[in-house]
This record gives C-alpha cells, structure tokens and sequence, in this order.
C-alpha cells in the first residue's frame, strides 16, 4: 500500500520550483521507487496486489491545486500505463481515489495557506485565493469530507475484494464532476462548470454544499 503524500495549495507564483520538485519526489517518485521493489518479486511469485492512494485531483485538477493536481495525475498514468502489464503477470494494481479527508494533512496545509506571503502574484489572484478559495474549501471539507477510518475501510475492502477494481471512488458526491469530464471531450463543459461555481455563482455552491 503506497499512502506517502504532502500537499500544496497557492498561486502559482507564490510556489518555489524547490517545494514543486519536493512534493512530486514525495507523491509520485515516493510511489515509483516501492513499486520498483516489490513488482520484480510479484512478477516472479505471479501474484500480487499494488494499492495506490490517489485522489479525485488524480481525475480532476482543481483550481489552486495545480502542482498537487499534476502529481497525482502522474501517478495515475503512471498505474494506468502498468497495469496492462501487471496484469499479464497476475498481478492487481488498485488506485484509492478520496476527495477531501478530514485529518490534520489538510489542517496543516490551511494553516499555512492562511498565513503566506502572497506579494509574489497580483493582488486580484491573492484575493481570490484568500477570499473565495479558502473559503469555499472550508464548506467542501465540512460538508463532504470523510474521515481517516471510513477510507481505511475502503481500502480494506479493495484489498479483500476477489476480483481487485482498478479504481475506486470512495465519496459517491465526485461520481457527477468526473461524468462530466467524460461527458465532453474537448473539456469545454467541465471547464465552464467548475468557472461558473467559483466566479458566478459561489454563494450558490456553499450553499448546495452546506
């Protein structure tokens, strides 16, 4: 099971290319070096089970969440590329994908958020982040968040299931956001939709959630 993650919200601007390249060593490279030790043994025994937590960002990049988004994405490429190749050898590759988990990852990560320096990027971005951002995160998390237990729980079941999923959704509210981007391909309607609820109708968005 493959869990190591750190996380990072903000203006691009505002981020270091040192603490881009940190998080995506952690989030992806962390996962690529234990697949390279476990999978050779795997492949010889032909049997095995590869679980990756992911994230509905692996599926979705969300505003503000770019370079977070973008490590997770990669670590689903990365499993959906070996997968087929998994298979051939008997072995699962399972990707847990949650949306907001009630921890104190996520504590942290606000925290810091709140009391960054936003002087690097313009003040109307700053002011998006900081006034609509944050605040509408706070309604995500309080209204669809899961707890650490209840994504153990999912886990465990993925790990026991006999015919192992190679993804699994564990919050059904992101079912509606990943149709949409299957939906349209050229990503013209899940684009529109997500500017709509930040820019346009925000108020409508919390209150839906709350």
């Amino acid at each position: 099971v493959s869990n190591a993650g750190v996380g990072m919200a903000g203006p691009l601007e505002c981020q270091s290319l040192a603490a881009m390249q940190s998080l995506m060593d952690t989030n992806f490279f962390g996962l690529v070096r234990l697949v390279k030790e476990v999978l050779p043994d795997m492949k010889r025994r032909r049997r095995g089970h590869i679980v990756v937590i992911s994230s509905i960002m692996g599926l979705q990049g969300i505003v503000f969440n770019d370079i977070y988004s973008a490590s997770k994405f990669a670590v689903e490429g990365f499993c959906e590329s070996l997968v087929v190749q998994a298979l051939r050898f008997n072995v699962a590759i399972s990707l847990v994908e949650p949306g907001p988990v009630m921890t104190e990852f996520e504590t942290k990560l606000y925290e810091e958020a709140e009391r960054a320096d936003y002087s690097r990027t313009d003040p109307e971005t700053a002011e998006i982040f900081t006034k609509v951002y944050l605040r509408n995160s706070r309604d995500v998390f309080t209204s669809l968040g899961q707890t650490p237990e209840d994504i153990a729980e999912h886990t465990l079941r993925v790990i026991e299931a006999a015919r192992p999923p190679f993804r699994h959704q564990t919050n059904v509210a992101y079912t509606p956001m990943a149709a949409l981007k299957h939906a349209d391909p050229s990503g013209a309607l899940i684009t529109d939709a997500f500017y709509k609820l930040v820019f346009k109708y925000d108020a409508v968005l919390r209150f839906g959630l709350r």
